[in-house]
């Protein structure tokens, strides 16, 4: 049994909660997996894992020793980074969650262009607007438009994002152009929901940030879908530059209360607060850093 390979592979088992998912992962029968873990607690002498027909959950002595297989894997990693980055060619897998809406617009070509530069660099995308946990998933990097972090992140700005209100000339035209965010209060307003809440509007009034809760009459947790809303008449959103450029270019929707500016969103790059970052990781983050600028 090499022990470092053992290692690793309790990691996955712990991050994932099942044999079955890291076989498949891995593209090897569930029994090697077994195995390899059995002989790890054989050699250990101590049970790491509860297993059940149901779940698996790590004992207290599998809790502890998860902590440590990390940061010895981490160090590792490390070492062999620095190694591998005398040698300036990155390679090796990188595993990316990506927004759904500005990954596809804006994120997909870039990857892609780098995938072309950095051809020993495997990439493997999802593009979902869930929020991972980077470290229980095994996500290397994950890319986030927020308006402020929280505590405990790892994160490096790549870029930010204008949040712009529009409507269409139709809906303007039959309720009247809105002069101050506060008469949004008689406007149709279309939200984006999130976790069974709509988020509030902000704008900067007279120098002070106002945070402003309308009604919402249609509410989704898609700007593309607010988006096709708001060109069809059906109120008023806010939204980011990337997912309504092209029907302000197109004209079915215009662009109002521009003397009220919104908030601007960061792009960050997110990372396991528990892992080395590996040199192909800070490559293409330099590389977004560099495009997204």
């Amino acid at each position: 049994m090499d022990r470092l390979d053992a290692m690793q592979l309790f990691v996955r088992v712990a991050e994932l909660g099942s044999f079955a998912a890291v076989a498949q992962q891995m593209g090897v029968a569930r029994s090697v997996v077994t195995r390899q873990i059995a002989g790890l607690e054989a050699h250990l002498g101590v049970k790491l894992m509860a297993r059940s027909t149901r779940r698996l959950a790590l004992t207290s002595a599998g809790s502890a020793y998860l902590e440590k297989c990390r940061v010895i894997l981490n160090l590792v990693e490390a070492a062999e980074g620095d190694v591998a980055a005398e040698r300036l060619t990155p390679r090796g897998q990188i595993r990316l969650s990506l927004p759904l809406s500005f990954g596809l617009k804006r994120l997909a070509p870039l990857l892609l262009e780098f995938s072309q530069r950095y051809p020993e660099v495997a990439l493997d995308m999802d593009y979902s607007d869930r929020r991972v946990n980077l470290i229980e998933e095994g996500v290397d990097l994950s890319v986030r438009i927020t308006r402020r972090l929280e505590a405990g992140d790892v994160a490096r700005r790549l870029g930010t994002s204008r949040l712009l209100v529009v409507a269409a000339p139709d809906y303007l035209a039959r309720h009247g152009r809105p002069r101050h965010p506060g008469e949004l209060a008689h406007h149709e307003c279309l939200g984006y929901s999130q976790a069974g809440s709509t988020m509030p509007w902000q704008f900067i009034v007279d120098g002070q940030l106002e945070t402003l809760h309308p009604r919402s009459r249609v509410a989704a947790n898609n700007g593309e879908v607010l988006t096709d809303a708001a060109a069809q008449g059906l109120g008023i959103t806010c939204q980011p530059d990337f997912i309504v450029e092209a029907a302000l270019a197109a004209g079915r929707v215009e662009a109002i209360l521009a003397d009220y500016p919104v908030p601007e969103l960061g792009i960050y790059a997110m990372l396991p607060g528990n892992r080395h970052v590996p040199q192909r990781v800070r490559v293409l983050m330099d590389f977004l850093a560099e495009r997204l600028q």
